[in-house]
């Protein structure tokens, strides 16, 4: 099933897409796609409503697509998950899941313009695979059970400003994970009984039509259950939380690719996750 947001920005209406490409009106059965609603069992009471045809069929021709979980509470990132990405970072392969947190409000469209933050010249790009936790998890017992956590996956860029991230950092990533605009997220959340198994999805992006990076999701150093259990000991993941789950190799930071630039054609896409495409402007 697959879950979406149109509309302007803070006046998104809540989507689903079926398989036949037509997009159905969800205000009857939620305001919004977030927290409250994967919670209490929304997904089951949209796929229950679409069976029995009670889902109007809305028109969204030329319509913004908004990110498809509304504002999370937190968006924890993973680093360095991949190891080719950790060697052409110049780092060795993490024994333990390197995290960070972004500013929730980094969190935009799929198709949403990407901002150049100001005096910055060295903004990267970077393909995730991303979790919607469903469930609050806490002290799970086991990888397996973690699973029974997430809502479900969705593609999602964790845009990053190298030189503040490194540069000037002070010591921690964030500072250079959460520019406004920084995390394109969509265009669909998933649900996770799609998506059987989460390491097996290619994994590409490419800047200008020219390929960066092209991967799977199977080459990850720990996987997204492994993620979800050793995240839910040492804090609470709450519905609607985005877990991004680190990116392959390929990035600007390696030195093979020039920074992304004004003009610049930004594209991203895991495989039965969508597309995404931003244009770069100056902030």
């Amino acid at each position: 099933m697959r879950l979406m947001r149109t509309g302007p920005p803070g006046q998104e209406i809540p989507v689903l897409l079926d398989e036949g490409g037509r997009h159905h009106d969800l205000r009857g059965i939620t305001d919004d796609i977030d927290g409250a609603f994967l919670a209490e069992g929304g997904p089951g009471r949209v796929r229950a409503a679409y069976a029995e045809g009670r889902l109007p069929v809305l028109d969204v021709t030329g319509q913004r697509i908004g990110p498809p979980v509304a504002r999370p509470g937190v968006v924890l990132c993973v680093g360095l998950n991949y190891a080719a990405h950790a060697a052409e970072s110049g780092t060795a392969p993490p024994a333990e899941p390197i995290v960070f947190y972004k500013a929730p409000n980094t969190v935009v469209g799929p198709h949403d313009d990407l901002l150049l933050p100001r005096g910055c010249a060295k903004t990267d790009w970077e393909v995730e695979l991303a979790v919607v936790i469903g469930r609050r998890a806490r002290y799970l017992d086991s990888p397996q059970q973690a699973l029974d956590h997430i809502a479900g996956y969705v593609l999602s860029n964790d845009v990053s400003e190298r030189a503040l991230q490194l540069e000037t950092s002070g010591g921690q990533w964030s500072k250079g994970k959460s520019c406004e605009t920084f995390n394109p997220l969509g265009p669909w959340l998933v649900t996770s009984d799609e998506i059987p198994d989460p390491q097996a999805l290619g994994i590409r992006s490419w800047v200008n039509g020219e390929p960066r990076q092209n991967s799977t999701t199977g080459d990850m150093i720990f996987d997204v259950a492994t993620l979800v259990h050793r995240l839910s000991q040492v804090t609470v993941l709450e519905p609607g939380d985005i877990l991004n789950t680190g990116t392959p190799e390929g990035v600007a930071l390696s030195g093979r690719f020039p920074y992304l630039t004004e003009g610049d054609l930004l594209e991203v896409e895991i495989d039965g996750l969508g597309r995404q495409s931003q244009k770069v402007v100056r902030a």
